[in-house]
């Protein structure tokens, strides 16, 4: 737990935050998120993709509805995440000789 709230300790916050180190970011990124997530708030992922957008990185905004911080924990909310998982990667994934 992080002492303080966000905007009582932004330092403290913010080194945690996947938004501080948006610059190095140069691989595709899947974004995915529960909407009902309280941990990380569909805001949070929201920003995250956009800066994304912003640095014409890659990348793809998956909201799961009613689904908290762990998304898996319903059945079909496991097999829409395994599903959006696996059609990023095999979007990236190069042809091996067999």
């Amino acid at each position: 737990r992080y002492p303080g709230q966000p905007w009582e300790n932004f330092e403290g916050y913010w080194k945690f935050s996947p938004l501080s180190l948006v610059g190095n970011i140069k691989t595709p990124t899947m974004v995915l998120v529960g909407m009902n997530d309280l941990r990380t708030p569909p805001s949070e992922a929201k920003q995250l993709y956009h800066a994304l957008k912003l640095r014409k990185i890659e990348t793809v905004l998956v909201e799961i509805p009613e689904a908290s911080h762990g998304i898996a924990n319903r059945p079909s909310n496991l097999i829409s995440k395994v599903a959006h998982t696996l059609a990023w990667m095999d979007k990236y994934r190069t042809s091996t000789p067999e």
